[in-house]
């Protein structure tokens, strides 16, 4: 028998609590009990968002269901938006964008940069006309780390603009304070920082954000917000919802306020520092800037001469550990460690001990158990 490890930007590993709560019998999705279970999910949401302007909708979808959701409901065919991408996650952003028919406006950076809340402030002098601007906070395919609260007072000077943020492996991770950083719509996924299993998605509506659905006339059925806004006003769901994910939403969301929105940011980053020293101890270069890492996924270069797909297979067949490789044109060139969610200090070390053992193995060379001391010393001075 092996034990298995999941150390992937998404899904994460879920809770014992959560994973008994939706074993729990079936039960109406429109009746009392199922009231309440929506209730408690709506005010947990609100406290992880960090807001209380904002309306919060869930939806039984991935988070691209967010995403899709936020342009649908938003804007009419032909509006100008920029949207800044430097990632696959901004990238998608762009593609619905089109699909949708929106005037694009794209600030192109490489997967290394974050976004310049500098180059927003200027898009929107160049084009006061602008809808809408689009950012990714947390890149899951990168690690890197967007300034949405600098973007948020750039975009809140413009009434008829609204900021949306893709925080879907964000949310539950870093900060990110929804009303007091201006941003209109934010959205996160079941599956990453509320440790759930794929499913769900929710996103936030401020007022600002609902001025704009109220002038939008981009096609829009199962995810248009005011079916949901009306539905939650009676404790409901406009569509037969995931009932057992949103029962275990529930008991997440029960034990995130019981830990505190700051402690979990805080075990966060503590976290994720303690991965990238022992990865470093290693010799082992990080991918994301150091002025721009968030504390849900480490990405990591593969060193030279060593095959990264090979890494990978060998973590998760030999040593049953999962993480994850790198997209797009680097697949094969980095590794992501994820952590975020359910996760403590000796899955950190798990992994680091993992690795060791699977570079060896593949022929890297260095001092065996430098990465785990690295890793120890992080977390018994944090």
């Amino acid at each position: 028998m092996q034990k298995k490890y999941l150390m992937t930007p998404g899904p994460t590993p879920v809770p014992s609590e959560v994973l008994l709560a939706q074993a729990r019998p079936m039960i109406h999705h429109r009746t009392p009990d199922f009231n309440n279970v929506v209730d408690e999910c709506v005010s947990g949401l609100k406290y992880v968002f960090q807001t209380t302007e904002s309306d919060v909708i869930i939806f039984a979808s991935s988070g691209t269901g967010a995403m899709e959701s936020s342009i649908a409901n938003c804007f009419c065919a032909g509006d100008k938006v920029i949207v800044c991408t430097n990632g696959k996650f901004g990238q998608r952003m762009t593609q619905i964008c089109t699909v949708y028919g929106l005037d694009i406006i794209e600030l192109s950076y490489g997967w290394q940069t974050c976004v310049s809340p500098q180059d927003v402030a200027l898009a929107l002098e160049e084009n006061p006309d602008a809808r809408g601007v689009i950012v990714t906070q947390s890149e899951t395919s990168s690690g890197v780390l967007n300034d949405c609260e600098a973007i948020g007072k750039i975009v809140r000077d413009y009434p008829d603009c609204v900021l949306i943020v893709d925080s879907i492996t964000g949310i539950g991770a870093v900060d990110c304070k929804t009303d007091e950083w201006g941003l209109d719509v934010v959205m996160t996924g079941s599956q990453k920082g509320l440790m759930l299993p794929p499913g769900l998605a929710a996103c936030t509506v401020s007022p600002k954000a609902w001025k704009a659905y109220e002038r939008s006339t981009l096609p829009k059925f199962y995810f248009d917000w005011k079916k949901y806004k009306k539905n939650l006003e009676n404790h409901t769901t406009p569509f037969t919802p995931a009932v057992s994910l949103m029962i275990g939403l529930a008991e997440s969301l029960k034990l995130m306020r019981e830990e505190g929105i700051d402690n979990i940011i805080a075990r966060h980053s503590r976290l994720a520092s303690a991965t990238r020293a022992g990865c470093e101890a290693l010799g082992l270069e990080i991918f994301a800037p150091v002025e721009g890492r968030g504390s849900a996924v480490t990405p990591v270069w593969v060193p030279e001469g060593i095959d990264g797909k090979k890494l990978v297979s060998l973590l998760k067949n030999k040593y049953g550990v999962t993480i994850a490789g790198g997209q797009d044109e680097y697949t094969g060139r980095i590794i992501r460690i994820g952590h975020l969610g359910y996760f403590g200090d000796f899955d950190i070390i798990t992994v680091i001990a993992a690795l060791e053992m699977a570079l060896s193995e593949l022929g890297y060379t260095f001092e065996r158990g430098v990465g785990i001391k690295a890793v120890e010393t992080v977390l018994m001075e944090g």
